[in-house]
């Protein structure tokens, strides 16, 4: 054991000595002193002695135990290492100390509790008191019954001012039963009195107190002699009344009177009430010395247990080092552990289970070393796929989602929020048809999936692939949305019933591939059909030319008509192909800086009759930046797309179309498009036109060749802009029709205005309305 354990404990045992010593002593004197024939005369001599003596032994044992609780707090304090489990067992030697203990005392309480109550007889102090009590109730009689005689009299005399005042007063007496009666003022003199004994000249003036009490309450009354106990014997105890006499004058000047009562009490009771009084503060005074003898038994075992706790808290810090030593090892190397040293640890040499527990941990470590560097390994090979897989996910054009087992969106990457315009990166952890705006798109694939598990075709495998055509959002104002979109769409089953669904927007693709078709269609038709329009041309009108001279009357009409006929039909065909030539060599467009405003204010010329009538409203936005485009190819865009609209509402008396240009802005406010939007009140477009509206030959017009929006849109991808057609339900803009159909044409291609800007065209445009 090292000096300062020894140190230790020496101190231990000599303050253990020293309280045994004084609780030995203290129990020895007591029993002395209680042979003399008076157990309390030592504590009563020595009370003070014993009373310090008890204050040092607790004041020592309290230093030595604040240091040693200090010295723990410091190392707890400092972190060091094992504080907290020399902590622990010292709150539990304590516990083990402090819980006997604590039984012990309690049931030693309770013995020298009762002890002692046995000693005194309870019965004693309750007749004493039940006697005490009695006496009063006695004296409490006597002084009500010469209050209410007392009030009465004061009225009766009230009542009988012409009797004189002695003989009233004298019969008061009688009637009271009286030894002094007397008129009082109320300052307290004593006006008139009968009665009294022989020695005495004038009765005693009644206190300040008792007069305010009759003033206030109109009768008073006290009882005297009996509050000094030496004195109690040498006057005789009386109870004086005084009461107010009510007025008989009702003038001011009155003063009031008061009729005061001395009536003695019985001597016997006077005596009796003294004896008991007497017995009762003697014996209240020997049960201070029973109080006095309990409290010092209950100190001296209060004292015991502190000893009891204070030795289980030292011994807890002297030997709780030895005993924790091989637990500090092992706790030391799993912190070291815990904060990821996997080294070699060190052994406690020992062959008990504690040396076999810190071998059997010091194996674990290093097997856990070795399978952190495998795992490590593992982790940093599955980070690299994961980050080269998320690499190419994240750059994929295709969209990317991957299904839970509950078909809750696990996975998604970029392209499938573009694609699908929708934040589906925020949508983790929910179910495709919660997402607004894309319920069909997943009830088709999980039909989809469906029909793969009820009947899967021959070759898929787990897969499929399958187009849908999404329409988009009406409600939704945005115009780098397609009115519908193909996606080309691929799924595949996961293990555990996860699900894979990569698609790609195939719209521009196929919009292109059916534009580059029917291109090809017209090359073809203007070259085999233009051939032969002019031999049939000529060939009908040589016909007419060698017979009409031939013929007469109805022959000749009906030549005529005929040839003209044919004439006209190959005039029709060949703007037909003409226009199929047109379209299918539509030139590049020749990109320059054009004001948009000016532009329509020139297409507008040709529309003055609509302006005028108001079918046609235009309301074109001041300061309009200007765009990068082909004046000429704008110029028939615009033109096409008000001439659909007027056509449109050209059977309605009502109908009108309104034409708006506006700013398109971005976050910071600034601009990043220009849009041209046409609206009108008619019919709308039907839901085949919808779907294929910029394909040649669709149509809902009797006359046409359906090539306008076809030629549009040709026009719109040349400019890098995008058009975009709906059907309103009215009140997207301010004085728009109420309902019809909505084209709108978004430039983002921007271009910066000359320095003198042409203001010139905005004269061209009529007022805003």
């Amino acid at each position: 054991m090292s000096s300062k354990a020894r140190r230790t404990s020496v101190l231990v045992g000599l303050v253990a000595l020293t309280g045994v010593a004084l609780v030995a002593g203290f129990v020895l004197s007591l029993s002395t002193g209680g042979a003399a024939g008076d157990p309390d005369a030592f504590y009563e001599r020595h009370w003070t002695w014993l009373f310090i003596a008890n204050l040092a032994v607790l004041a020592l044992l309290t230093a030595v135990l604040l240091t040693a609780a200090g010295r723990l707090a410091l190392r707890v304090r400092r972190g060091k290492f094992g504080s907290r489990l020399l902590l622990k067992l010292a709150g539990i030697f304590a516990l083990v100390g402090v819980v006997p203990g604590a039984l012990v005392y309690t049931v030693s309480y309770q013995f020298v509790t009762r002890s002692i109550e046995i000693w005194f007889d309870a019965r004693v102090e309750g007749a004493l008191n039940a006697g005490l009590a009695l006496g009063r109730s006695t004296l409490d009689a006597q002084q009500a019954d010469l209050a209410a005689k007392t009030q009465f009299a004061a009225e009766h005399l009230a009542d009988t001012p012409g009797l004189p005042m002695a003989l009233a007063l004298e019969r008061a007496r009688e009637q009271l039963s009286a030894q002094t009666v007397a008129l009082v003022s109320p300052s307290g003199q004593v006006l008139f009195s009968v009665g009294g004994s022989a020695t005495a000249i004038a009765p005693a003036r009644p206190s300040a107190a008792l007069l305010r009490q009759a003033r206030g309450g109109r009768v008073a009354s006290q009882i005297e002699g009996l509050d000094d106990e030496g004195t109690a014997g040498a006057p005789p105890a009386l109870v004086r009344a005084i009461a107010a006499v009510p007025r008989i004058d009702i003038t001011l000047a009155a003063d009031d009177r008061f009729l005061m009562a001395v009536r003695p009490l019985p001597g016997n009771l006077t005596s009796q009430a003294l004896a008991v009084q007497a017995a009762y503060r003697e014996y209240q005074q020997r049960a201070l010395a029973r109080e006095g003898l309990r409290r010092m038994y209950i100190g001296t075992l209060t004292l015991t247990l502190i000893l009891a706790v204070f030795g289980a808290v030292l011994l807890a810090v002297a030997l709780g080092h030895q005993l924790a030593r091989p637990l500090l090892l092992l706790a030391e190397g799993v912190r070291q552990v815990a904060a990821g040293d996997l080294g070699a640890k060190p052994v406690f040499a020992s062959r008990d289970e504690l040396g076999g527990l810190t071998r059997s941990f010091a194996d674990m470590t290093q097997q856990l070393a070795e399978a952190r560097a495998q795992a490590h390994a593992s982790v940093t090979q599955l980070q690299r796929a994961r980050a080269h897989l998320q690499t190419i996910l994240d750059n994929m054009t295709a969209g990317v989602i991957v299904f839970d087992e509950q078909r809750r969106i696990d996975t998604v990457n970029p392209g499938a929020t573009r694609i699908l315009k929708s934040p589906l990166s925020a949508c983790r952890g929910q179910r495709l048809e919660e997402v607004p705006g894309l319920q069909e798109f997943a009830q088709a694939i999980w039909q989809r999936f469906e029909l793969l598990a009820e009947s899967p075709e021959a070759g898929e495998r787990g897969q499929w692939q399958d187009a849908f055509e999404r329409r988009g959002d009406p409600a939704a104002d945005r115009p780098e949305q397609p009115d519908v979109q193909t996606l080309l769409v691929r799924g595949a089953t996961l293990p555990q019933e996860a699900r894979l669904v990569v698609f790609d927007d195939i719209s521009e693709v196929v919009s292109a591939q059916r534009s580059a078709a029917w291109a090809e269609v017209a090359r073809r038709l203007a070259h085999e059909i233009k051939n032969p329009l002019t031999p049939i041309q000529l060939s009908a009108e040589r016909l007419q030319h060698r017979l009409e001279a031939k013929l007469e009357g109805n022959d000749q009409a009906l030549l005529v008509r005929s040839v003209g006929t044919i004439v006209t039909q190959v005039q029709a065909m060949k703007e037909l192909v003409n226009e199929f030539r047109d379209y299918a060599r539509l030139p590049s467009a020749q990109l320059a800086a054009l004001d948009l405003n000016a532009l329509i204010a020139e297409v507008l010329a040709l529309y003055g009759h609509a302006i005028e009538q108001g079918r046609l409203v235009v309301n074109c936005a001041p300061d309009l930046p200007w765009v990068q485009g082909d004046a000429t190819q704008l110029r028939q865009v615009v033109h096409n797309l008000l001439q659909n609209a007027l056509d449109a509402v050209a059977d309605k008396p009502d109908g009108r179309v309104q034409l708006f240009t506006e700013v398109q802005s971005g976050e910071q406010g600034t601009a990043r498009g220009v849009r041209l939007r046409i609206l009108d009140n008619g019919p709308g477009f039907a839901d085949k036109v919808l779907k294929r509206a910029f394909e040649p030959y669709v149509t809902t017009k009797t006359k046409g060749t359906g090539l306008g929006l076809a030629v549009v849109k040709k026009i719109a991808d040349e400019h890098g802009a995008r058009v975009r057609i709906a059907n309103r339900s009215g009140g997207e803009a301010p004085d728009a029709p109420a309902a019809g159909a909505q084209v709108t044409l978004s430039f983002s291609n921007l271009a910066a205005a000359p320095a003198v800007p042409a203001a010139a065209a905005s004269a061209f445009l009529p007022p805003a309305s």
